[in-house]
């Protein structure tokens, strides 16, 4: 059951085992039960409910530790100019509790697989969008974003085809060393690409006015090349 659980018969009986949600689309929410969850999911934990033919058999409340590098990440992000946002299939208070602890800028809770997808839709309207998934119900919204990173090290094999970019292991940290690499390698692209131009250019130009020579014309060609694998040669120190 994407988003919500999972579901099987034990000794005939039917049981649930999932989320908020499951529960919401089961009738079996109580204002009792309601409370109980309120009070875990301030908490910033995640509710996995066991429901029977009964209703709400038991609560199990887990929680995530959050890694300094992941807060470190979201810090390095935000000082290149790029802004978080948090796509979750939990329910908006774990997703908020969670976000606020991290550093990220908006939090969007109680989203099945589609959601995310259209969110994501919703927000590259917005400007150029990178999405970070790991699991299969993140794949849609992988594909749909202009580039996806999938966690390579935990990630499905579904998350991990349908990405751009596959990082292999759960360092968050090397998404904004991702970003400066490719705004260093944009930068030094539109360098080469001017250097060689410029060259060629310089080299049109005497040859028009009758002052090049074969030895001009042998550095306009493999001496430009030369020049621009140099210049792309710098990003190896990055």
């Amino acid at each position: 059951m994407p988003g919500r659980g999972v579901r099987g018969h034990i000794d005939g009986a039917l049981y649930h085992l999932g989320n908020h949600r499951l529960v919401e689309e089961l009738g079996v929410c109580s204002p009792a039960l309601e409370t109980n969850l309120a009070t875990l999911e301030t908490q910033g934990k995640t509710v996995v409910m066991l429901i029977g033919p009964d209703g709400v058999r038991a609560l199990f409340g887990v929680a995530d530790t959050i890694k300094d590098s992941s807060r470190q990440a979201i810090k390095d992000l935000h000082a290149l100019g790029i802004k978080t946002v948090m796509l979750s299939g939990d329910n908006p208070h774990t997703a908020e509790a969670i976000a606020q602890q991290v550093g990220i800028d908006k939090a969007r809770g109680n989203l099945l697989p589609e959601d995310k997808q259209r969110e994501i839709e919703q927000l590259s309207a917005q400007g150029t969008i990178g999405m970070v998934g790991d699991g299969i119900n993140d794949a849609p919204a992988l594909a749909r974003a202009d580039i996806g990173f999938a966690m390579g090290a935990a990630g499905t094999d579904t998350a991990i085809e349908t990405a751009d970019v596959a990082l292999m292991d759960d360092d968050l940290r090397k998404l904004p060393a991702f970003v400066r690499l490719s705004r260093s390698t944009a930068g030094v692209l539109k360098q080469n690409i001017a250097l060689a131009l410029g060259i060629k250019v310089v080299f049109l130009v005497l040859t028009f006015t009758g002052q090049a020579t074969m030895w001009m014309a042998v550095f306009a060609d493999m001496g430009a090349s030369l020049l621009v694998v140099g210049n792309g040669l710098r990003l190896l120190r990055k």
